[in-house]
């Protein structure tokens, strides 16, 4: 099973969707490469690495044949392509399902099959989410090897999530902070509306004194 560290998840991601979204662009430059790690949109977290970072990454990428340069590309600018998966260099083959479900995975982290469907819609189609899961539960035992966890279930979330499992996922961290968070946020609601209540009573107080002077 490969192991991958959250950078080289993130330039496999991007291979992944490139080739997909953007055909004429693919194989891809070092500079395309870190334009689209560095994507405020479509990316969770959002990363800032430096063209140094993502050359750094790419070798090590090339180095265990999860990347390769394109030697048949014209020009001085060296491009890359991938040999992660459906290629004819190794043995992992995808559905075009399973791979936009590996593919988002990779660039946004843990995903219900909700936002997956809505997520992958440039990559690949689905029906409907009972075909998102049904994708999700062929990665799970796909040839020997699992590929997707389902994580457990939060508080007053209606689906669980997902990850992949080609990189290290701290369940336990990501639990804490997913449980802290929305007393948090409870928290500063209840904070908020208190202060907007408070301020309505004081304009009401001063209509109230207007309306007095006016109607004597």
């Amino acid at each position: 099973m490969i192991s991958l560290s959250p950078e080289q998840c993130r330039v496999i991601g991007v291979m992944l969707e490139k080739e997909t979204t953007t055909p004429d662009q693919y194989p891809m430059s070092l500079n395309g490469i870190t334009t689209a790690c560095n994507q405020k949109s479509n990316r969770e977290p959002v990363m800032s690495l430096a063209e140094s970072d993502v050359q750094n990454i790419v070798d090590e990428l090339v180095q265990s044949n999860q990347l390769m340069i394109d030697h048949k590309a014209s020009g001085r600018v060296s491009k890359y392509f991938h040999r992660f998966c459906n290629t004819e260099f190794g043995s992992l083959q995808f559905t075009i399902q399973q791979r936009a479900i590996i593919c988002v995975l990779l660039l946004r982290g843990p995903q219900t099959p909700g936002e997956l469907r809505t997520r992958t819609n440039r990559l690949a189609d689905f029906n409907d989410v009972s075909e998102v899961e049904s994708a999700l539960n062929e990665l799970q035992e796909l040839n020997g090897q699992t590929f997707v966890k389902r994580l457990a279930r939060e508080p007053g979330k209606r689906e669980s999530r997902y990850v992949q499992l080609l990189s290290d996922f701290d369940e336990t961290a990501h639990t804490t902070a997913s449980q802290t968070s929305p007393v948090n946020n409870q928290d500063d609601t209840q904070t908020s509306l208190a202060q907007r209540v408070t301020e309505l009573e004081q304009q009401i107080a001063k209509l109230s004194e207007q309306i007095d002077i006016l109607t004597k």
